[in-house]
């Protein structure tokens, strides 16, 4: 896996921003993440702008193309966008299709998910620890509750034949996470530069899970105003050389090719 070239196989990041004033004031984009792997297309956490960044990516990134929307929790920061883009990948509402995988929390208690846009999916799946689904060519697993978040959370683990993708959402560490995150490319919410009482991953936790993982790459994103202000590339360049792995910080835009 490289993020160099051009090819059909990619992660895209249209929004790596964390916390609630990063993104009211938009000091990164909060349009979530577009993966592209073996001809299927996901979208995971569509924040705050998601369906304006599509349409402004370089190339443009047509939602009506998406396969399926994956939905970690129902905070605003990965849900703001996320009716709207269920709305886009049905065709405007005029195409029953594509696939939702969200928590029953996001569905049933004060529901982001509004009712209406629902019967024009194709497919809409209740996740739950250990789950597993197939959407299109890739098999998508969510393998663990993420009990340290103060919302109904899991994170995904993207099987294709290029590899796997694991994208751990919101969390504080647990040891669990090494065991049910394993894979070639690993991406992390890191909100926090240091430890604290919040339940969200910090640089040190990034240590632990790169340890534990041992991904090819690792990539860090969804960052809180004190990751931003410490430069999260240069604390990316840090841990790669602590670590002996390769740790990348996602910036906007950010198209790392699989």
């Amino acid at each position: 896996m490289t993020n160099e070239g051009k090819s059909r196989n990619f992660i895209k990041f249209l929004g790596t921003a964390g916390a609630r004033v990063v993104v009211s004031k938009q000091l990164r984009a909060s349009g979530g993440i577009w993966i592209s792997l073996d001809g299927t297309n996901l979208y995971i956490d569509p924040g705050p702008g998601a369906l304006v960044h599509c349409w402004s990516s370089k190339p443009p990134l047509d939602p009506s193309k998406l396969d399926a929307i994956l939905l970690s929790h129902r905070h605003l920061d990965h849900s703001g966008d996320i009716n709207a883009m269920i709305e886009a990948m049905t065709e405007g509402t005029f195409k029953k299709r594509g696939t939702l995988l969200a928590p029953a929390e996001a569905m049933n208690s004060d529901p982001v998910v509004l009712k209406y846009v629902r019967k024009y999916l194709e497919k809409i799946e209740m996740m739950r620890e250990k789950g597993k689904y197939q959407i299109g060519n890739l098999s998508v697993s969510t393998p663990i509750k993420h009990i340290h978040h103060a919302s109904e959370t899991y994170g995904f683990k993207i099987k294709s034949s290029q590899g796997t993708i694991s994208y751990i959402s919101d969390t504080k560490y647990f040891p669990g996470l090494i065991k049910a995150y394993k894979a070639d490319v690993l991406i992390m919410s890191v909100l926090r530069v240091d430890p604290s009482n919040l339940d969200h991953l910090c640089v040190e936790d990034v240590k632990k899970l790169v340890k534990g993982i041992k991904p090819k790459v690792a990539i860090m994103t969804h960052f809180g105003g004190k990751m931003i202000q410490a430069k999260p590339w240069k604390i990316a360049e840090d841990l790669s050389r602590e670590l002996g792995s390769k740790v990348i910080a996602a910036s906007d835009g950010m198209k790392f090719v699989v």
